[in-house]
């Protein structure tokens, strides 16, 4: 690789971290490089015909709360460069044996009389966050620092800190209310029993009334596809299907960042940085992995409860008790057989993703890291105990299982595709404790995935920080 280009700011890897931080940095005048191994860029935001020709699944993300309601995606003009986002009539269906689905919608008071007796206790939690939701969501997405809004995060610590099936069973009475906030929760990729899980299912449900979690149209890739429009726009290049295993390998530049795993940063840079520092980046732990199946469908799924089809996202796997159980076996290396699944249906709301009358569905379930486990059958089994039939309309299945993840992007090791695990002990020190965390111990190389704060997602908060600190580090801002 050519060594004459000078850049300010050369960006290994174009995930959304890895672009927001190339735009921001765009936006600031400096002459800044993408450099992606794969052929196109987005890392977990790509759509492929997985199935049947015809059939357009998103291979990771799929429904973008945090994206859409990102405080430095929502500032750029990604619908100019073709962005459009689709909402539907519900965030989440959450199905349960011989009763309704419960209905996460934008509406506080019409979620709330999906609960019954827990009505007034749900309304009374979530309205003063959702109130304030902007700010609290801007605080939630940032590093460890000074609140910009102090009581109103206080207020949330209080109740996020708690150990999520504690915080269940004291502000619930009834299973109804314990299984939606426990589908939000799972989100986290954590046992229940583990301190500030209730913090992300008491996120995921503010969002949820802010705005019914949205999907793009078109897919994923359409959301990298507008910030590399955006990117480029702004004077900023990209070179694709360039795989680096060495720094050497990288053009000139001032800075450095990485939109890698930790492990990726320690090798890749063996000799920019202090052992010490390498040792510690590969002592980074990832958490459980992820078994997903793409299905093309003859037809919409067939929920026992139709109001199902009327969400994004649909949480199958029953009761509080049933979902943290699942999960805890993820988190200890074992398999459950009841496994939680996370279903999205894309194709009900976008008739871009498949032919006239067909479907596309979109699940995966949590299991051990690197795990060789086929988990299609106890999938299936899950869909099919809340929509009897599921099997008989499903075309062709495209799996991705652990390896294939980490295979498809090294940044998913062992199956982990949330950037590593988001416990107490990483929570706040990811990928480890440093003042600023996206700088290294080398003062010209920083890192910006979901392996630094705060965390996965399709919200680019990582790269907008890391943007800030490498701004910093120049002495240069818009």
């Amino acid at each position: 690789m050519s060594k004459l280009n000078q850049y300010d700011v050369v960006i290994l890897g174009s995930g959304p971290n890895g672009l927001s931080a190339g735009v921001a940095l765009a936006e600031n005048g400096l002459k800044v490089l993408v450099v992606e191994g794969a052929e196109t860029p987005g890392g977990g935001m790509r759509t492929a015909e997985l199935t049947l020709p015809g059939f357009h699944h998103d291979i990771c993300s799929a429904v973008h709360p945090m994206g859409y309601l990102s405080p430095y995606l929502k500032t750029l003009p990604l619908e100019k460069h073709g962005l459009e986002w689709i909402v539907p009539a519900a965030s989440v269906a959450h199905p349960l044996e011989n009763d309704d689905a419960i209905l996460l919608t934008k509406s506080i008071d019409r979620t709330a009389e999906n609960l019954g007796l827990d009505a007034n206790s749900y309304k009374q939690l979530v309205t003063p966050f959702v109130g304030k939701a902007e700010a609290l969501i801007a605080d939630s997405l940032k590093p460890l620092g000074f609140p910009n809004d102090p009581a109103l995060l206080f207020k949330f610590g209080l109740k996020a800190m708690q150990p999520a099936s504690f915080f269940a069973q004291h502000a619930f009475k009834y299973d109804r209310a314990k299984a939606l906030f426990a589908g939000c929760t799972a989100h986290s990729v954590l046992p229940f029993d583990k301190l500030f899980t209730t913090a992300i299912g008491l996120i995921f449900l503010v969002t949820g009334h802010v705005e019914n979690w949205t999907i793009p149209k078109g897919g994923s890739q359409n959301i990298a596809n507008a910030l590399v429009s955006y990117f480029k726009s702004l004077g900023g290049e990209m070179m694709l299907s360039n795989k680096i295993d060495r720094f050497e390998q990288l053009p000139s530049a001032k800075k450095y960042i990485f939109d890698t795993d930790p492990i990726q940063l320690a090798n890749i840079a063996e000799m920019q940085l202090p052992q010490n520092y390498r040792k510690r980046l590969q002592r980074y732990r990832f958490g459980p992995g992820v078994f997903k199946i793409d299905y093309a469908l003859n037809g919409p799924i067939p929920w026992k409860d139709p109001n199902c089809l009327k969400a994004s996202t649909v949480h199958v796997g029953g009761t509080l008790k049933e979902i943290a159980s699942s999960e805890k076996d993820a988190w200890v290396g074992k398999h459950s057989e009841k496994p939680f699944v996370m279903l999205a249906q894309q194709s009900q709301f976008d008739d871009t993703r498949a032919p006239k009358g067909k479907h596309t569905g979109w699940a995966y379930c949590h299991l051990p890291n690197g795990s060789e486990r086929d988990m299609t059958t106890q999938i299936e089994a899950q869909i099919e105990r809340f929509a009897p039939g599921f099997k008989d309309i499903v075309l062709e299945r495209h799996i991705l299982a652990p390896k294939d993840f980490y295979n498809y992007n090294p940044n998913y090791f062992g199956g982990a595709v949330t950037g590593g695990a988001a416990d107490l002990f990483q929570l706040f020190t990811r990928p480890v404790a440093r003042i600023d965390p996206y700088s290294t111990p080398n003062p010209d190389i920083f890192i910006c995935s979901a392996s630094s704060p705060p965390g996965g997602g399709v919200h680019g908060m990582c790269g907008f920080y890391a943007a800030q600190s490498v701004l910093k580090s120049l002495k240069k801002f818009k």
